[in-house]
């Protein structure tokens, strides 16, 4: 992963409303949530959710598919476990002894 990359997705996901929306998208599983329940579920506005949901789409972490009238999104885990092992491959890399953070890593 490239750093430009992973810190565009940080940025999305450095506000507390995107972070928010995320998660529960991620919870939702590979069936994602329609645009209309995710809104209920958070309680905000459609211009918000859709404001927001645009950021996230914007640097890939989520997806959205359109089925008859209703607009799926759906977190994307390849760019979520990508961001993810691009904080954590190099832990303690340049450690002379090793780090026990990366034990609690592999252990959680």
């Amino acid at each position: 992963m490239k750093l430009e990359t992973a810190a565009s997705q940080l940025e999305a996901l450095g506000n507390a409303t995107r972070l928010q929306i995320y998660r529960s998208l991620v919870r939702a599983g590979d069936g994602g949530l329609p645009v209309g329940k995710l809104q209920l579920k958070l309680d905000i506005a459609a211009s918000t959710l859709s404001h927001h949901l645009r950021k996230l789409i914007e640097v890939q972490l989520v997806s959205q598919e359109r089925h008859a009238t209703t607009l799926i999104c759906r977190a994307n885990y390849s760019a979520m476990n990508g961001l993810i092992g691009y904080l954590s491959d190099e832990c303690c890399a340049d450690a002379a002894a090793g780090c026990s953070s990366q034990d609690d890593i592999a252990a959680a």
